[in-house]
């Protein structure tokens, strides 16, 4: 039994139970930076880029060709998140997935449509189209700042109302002060509200700004049995860049390599051309693969992206 000491302030602590306190909280700290440790360091921003852009340089244009366009249109999310949706709006854009079905029997339909909680429900009656998948945001998107019950409710009833992906956000205040014990607890506890739902885990690239962020994010939410990993909200930070797919695509790598499982990438935010969309593709076959080159494992969240892969292609 552990005996009670008087303090210097002069209150009684349990002085084993802080012992045991501090060493369990090391063993945790311990664990991510174990974790960290199997992963190369991603460098600095400067060589990430210069990277990318000699990879860019080199295979971007060999794959900007009507097939591959053809591919991205099929790893689109089409994606309406704006204040003003309203039931209708939401309606007629999924009106638009549906007219598409069968025009282009050599372009594939959007791989989902994502949109708030609230019109999960509009979107699963107005869909006829097959094998597009309902996405929602959720877990108090996009500042993610509300409490854990809240998040993990609002998934459950997404998935309640028909949705087959979840995108959330990751606590960032959590991980920026290295809270990260709290920030997996909260991921993993959305994850089990998912059901068979799809969790994609929005990192915010554009707030963590370094490539090291990046990279310890990536980790964490791999490790929290993320679905997907995907840069951005496109609200209020910088959206993807092709520096943070790159990151992102060589901690997919290396945790397929020590674990096995493959876990898909999405990019999202500001991404509206079809070359910016080619120099995505490119950074996923170069470091994952074409293994990744599917709807299951690439996804790219986009509004008006769809608009520019039609026109380029032609009708």
């Amino acid at each position: 039994m552990e005996h009670t000491h008087d303090c210097h302030c002069g209150c009684e602590h349990d002085h084993g139970m802080e012992e045991r306190s501090e060493e369990f909280a090391k063993v945790n700290a311990d664990k991510y930076h174990e974790a960290f440790g199997k992963f190369e360091p991603a460098g600095t921003n400067e060589e990430v880029k210069a990277q990318v852009t000699a990879l860019l340089d080199k295979h971007a244009k060999e794959n900007f060709t009507p097939e591959v366009l053809k591919k991205i249109h099929g790893f689109i999310d089409l994606t309406s998140l704006t204040s003003l949706d309203t039931k209708e709006s939401i309606w007629k854009m999924v009106e638009s997935v549906n007219d598409y079905e069968g025009t282009r029997p050599d372009v594939p339909n959007v791989a989902a449509i994502c949109v708030y909680p609230i019109f999960v429900e509009t979107v699963k009656q107005a869909l006829t189209a097959e094998h597009v998948k309902v996405a929602a945001v959720s877990g108090g998107f996009p500042a993610s700042q509300t409490f854990t019950e809240v998040k993990v409710a609002e998934t459950a009833m997404c998935v309640m109302q028909g949705a087959d992906e979840i995108d959330v956000v990751i606590n960032l205040g959590y991980f920026m002060e290295e809270n990260y014990e709290d920030m997996c607890d909260e991921l993993a506890e959305i994850k089990d509200s998912c059901r068979d739902a799809h969790l994609k885990v929005i990192l915010e690239t554009g707030a963590l700004a370094t490539a090291e962020n990046i990279r310890k994010a990536s980790i964490l939410a791999l490790y929290s049995n993320a679905d997907f990993i995907k840069t951005s909200t496109g609200k209020g930070y910088p959206g993807a860049s092709p520096e943070a797919a790159y990151v992102m695509c060589q901690v997919i790598r290396r945790y397929h390599e020590l674990t096995g499982r493959k876990v898909g990438i999405k990019v999202s935010g500001g991404i509206r051309t079809a070359e910016d969309a080619v120099n995505y593709y490119t950074i996923v076959k170069e470091v994952l693969g074409n293994e990744w080159l599917t709807n299951d494992l690439f996804r790219i969240g986009a509004s008006s992206l769809v608009g520019d892969i039609e026109h380029r292609l032609g009708k």
